[in-house]
């Protein structure tokens, strides 16, 4: 059973901070959640927090005015310290203030060589999250090391057939992008890229399909 902390940042309930909460946590406004929050825009039971399979699973349980993390829209995802949940006036932030640190350290690397120095994403060699060397909750470079996108882990323990169906979502998805990237026009003088309108519209049929596999996984009864 994991146990996860987690601190408001924003909302009528602003300052309090869980620890040490073992999973499954759930939120809502109402009485029998783990937390209860202050705030009529969620819902009753808004999300449940769970572990599966040593990581962190979070799912919207069909909440009226929904969730995001870190600003997107979800109805199932795995959590990563460091991460903001969002749900009506409330935003929570997921993990402690040594869990957080240690995930920065690990991001050290990936951002040393990047567009910002490490000097300015990452506190100095020693410092605890906190320090006032570097505020974290109120610097956007350090929040963006934490939550910028990176290629996701490719889930583990599928059984054969899952697996199998898997492989053939993903093939399906690299030849309908290899199909529409052969079509692209170059100018190079000008460093533009084209894509005529009925490739344009293969490509917002991709994306709409996409939408669709995302719900149905959130949603499969529905």
């Amino acid at each position: 059973m994991a146990e996860i902390t987690l601190r408001i940042l924003d909302g009528a309930d602003r300052g309090r901070v869980y620890e040490g909460l073992a999973t499954p946590v759930t939120i809502g406004r109402e009485e029998g959640n783990s937390i209860q929050l202050n705030d009529e825009r969620i819902s009753r039971f808004h999300v449940k927090i769970q572990e599966d399979h040593d990581k962190i699973v979070l799912t919207d349980l069909e909440s009226t005015n929904g969730t995001k993390v870190n600003g997107e829209d979800i109805q199932l995802r795995i959590l990563r310290y460091g991460d903001m949940i969002a749900m009506g006036r409330s935003v929570l932030l997921f993990g402690s203030r040594a869990e957080i640190t240690r995930r920065i350290g690990q991001l050290r690397g990936e951002f040393v060589d990047g567009d910002h120095g490490e000097s300015e994403l990452l506190p100095p060699e020693g410092a605890e999250f906190g320090d006032s060397d570097w505020d974290w909750e109120n610097n956007p470079d350090l929040q963006a090391a934490l939550q910028h996108i990176r290629p996701p882990d490719l889930p583990d323990r599928l059984s054969p057939a899952q697996a199998a169906q898997l492989a053939e979502i993903i093939d399906y998805l690299h030849l309908r992008l290899r199909q529409l990237l052969a079509t692209v026009e170059v100018n190079e003088r000008s460093d533009r890229v084209t894509l005529d309108a009925v490739h344009w519209q293969s490509l917002l049929d991709l994306q709409s399909e996409l939408a669709t596999y995302y719900r149905n996984i959130g949603e499969p009864d529905g």
